[in-house]
């Protein structure tokens, strides 16, 4: 794929991406819920998310305003407007100035202009599909410092039924970050939802960059 066809491909996505889940968010999505998602917790518990941070996909902002409440230097990016909205209300009303949500597109880091420390994902890295998912993983690396990391949460393959998004194995998620990277650990965990109560099966990768 020439650089002409992937920029095609970036922008055709963006917007089918943009009109459907716009419209999800008409209604409180499923996946979005009061609270941040455990498995953030235990890592911010544990000191593995440090300095400038981006949440990739961050929808209104629940993990990435637990973590400027930390004190952290936190980013959430979404491509959906309304997700940002209430994202930015949340902040003000809890007073977390620290927390910044900006519209923007997963699939074009680059276009921020920064470069991030840390970054979470809880929930992106399984909607897309083969091609997309390798496009993304080319745009963390374009913001990610060298020896930074990335802690993505997804749906496990182990997750019975086949409601919810995608389900991802332990073997994507390596090949997906094959080049370039160190697998630090990659463990069973639960994605909580307004539909999985207890929380859906799922992964929690962690990965550093070791090339940039």
């Amino acid at each position: 794929m020439n650089e002409t066809e992937q920029q095609g491909l970036v922008e055709k996505f963006a917007e089918d991406a943009r009109e459907r889940f716009e419209a999800l968010y008409e209604r409180m999505p499923s996946w979005e819920v009061p609270h941040p998602q455990p498995a953030f917790v235990e890592l911010a518990d544990r000191g593995w998310i440090r300095g400038t941070i981006l949440d990739s996909g961050c929808g209104t902002g629940e993990n990435a305003l637990m973590l400027a409440a930390r004190g952290l230097d936190v980013f959430g990016i979404d491509l959906v407007p309304t997700a940002i909205g209430w994202a930015r209300s949340k902040a003000q009303a809890r007073g977390v100035p620290a927390a910044r949500f900006l519209v923007g597109d997963a699939l074009r880091l680059d276009a921020l202009g920064m470069s991030f420390d840390t970054i979470i994902d809880s929930g992106l890295f399984h909607a897309f599909g083969d091609v997309e998912r390798a496009l993304y993983v080319k745009s963390l690396e374009a913001v990610l410092k060298r020896g930074g990391e990335v802690h993505l949460l997804c749906w496990s393959d182990q997750q019975d039924g086949s409601d919810g998004p995608r389900r991802v194995s332990q073997a994507e998620i390596r090949a997906a970050f094959a080049s370039g990277w160190t697998v630090r650990e990659i463990v069973p965990s639960r994605f909580v939802n307004n539909t999985h109560p207890g929380g859906a099966k799922a992964w929690r990768a962690s990965l550093r960059r070791e090339l940039g």
